[in-house]
């Protein structure tokens, strides 16, 4: 089991969050913690909030009303302290793989070009791309691709990582390779994790908590502890206790 515990110290705070898009609610009074170096996912039925909330909490969207936090103070727009990956890789493609993140890093003007070169390789080698530094995205596959975003985002150093969906266009057995990878790379930068996914099966597996959000307008329903040792690895899929989460959860989204 890893050093991890499942208390941790605040890191991003939601306040009484409503957002609506005109006459719709898409989030309404919401009030959430995400602790330091935890990973939480958010489930809920499509069409929910769960990925309008992530936008909020990385700057894209403005809340209608309540407000965001990261270490007690209200955040304003987007900030290299979140890192953001999204289903698509979203990745430039007339640059490879390496000149990608170093686009991330073009306006830190802390780090010195060799310094930008050598964290690009750093994060690229983390995610098990050494080798591919100079394909371009159309080279890749979907989960190559996945992984050059996710060593885009890892580049500058957040704080914490926000991911929308990030492999629900993958092929089953990418998928399964992404999440452990995901593990791994967790395990090593020490950061706090939201992951909006529909997989039940992917929530458990990864997660410290899963978040479950009520139909739109999105609530939050119910917040679910994983008490399953890490590291965690395909046999645990048949854990009792791991049922025993999947099966909760899933009658939480049902229920509505």
């Amino acid at each position: 089991m890893s050093d991890r515990t499942l208390e941790h110290q605040p890191k991003v705070t939601v306040s009484n969050l409503t957002k609506q898009f005109g006459d719709v609610t898409a989030l309404s009074d919401i009030s959430l913690t995400l602790g330091d170096n935890e990973f939480v996912s958010v489930v809920g039925a499509s069409g929910c909030g769960k990925s309008t909330l992530l936008s909020v909490i990385a700057g894209l969207e403005e809340p209608t009303s309540g407000e965001t936090a990261l270490d007690g103070f209200t955040t304003y727009g987007p900030g290299r302290d979140r890192g953001v990956v999204f289903q698509n890789a979203t990745l430039l493609p007339w640059l490879s793989s390496i000149d990608n993140i170093l686009f991330a890093l073009r306006d830190d003007a802390s780090l010195t070009k060799r310094t930008r070169l050598d964290r690009a390789r750093e994060v690229l080698d983390q995610v098990g791309l050494t080798g591919f530094e100079n394909s371009y995205p159309a080279q890749l596959s979907g989960g190559m691709q996945q992984r050059v975003a996710l060593a885009r985002s890892l580049s500058y150093g957040p704080e914490v990582l926000l991911m929308d969906e990030p492999f629900g266009a993958l092929d089953a057995l990418t998928r399964r390779t992404m999440q452990e990878l995901l593990t791994q790379v967790w395990e090593q930068n020490r950061m706090t994790v939201m992951l909006i996914t529909h997989d039940i099966e992917e929530a458990v597996f990864l997660s410290d908590r899963v978040v479950v959000m009520t139909p739109r307008p999105g609530k939050v329903q119910a917040e679910i502890t994983i008490d399953l040792p890490r590291p965690r690895d395909a046999e645990m899929l048949g854990d009792a206790v791991f049922h025993s989460h999947y099966s909760e959860i899933l009658d939480l989204i049902h229920r509505g």
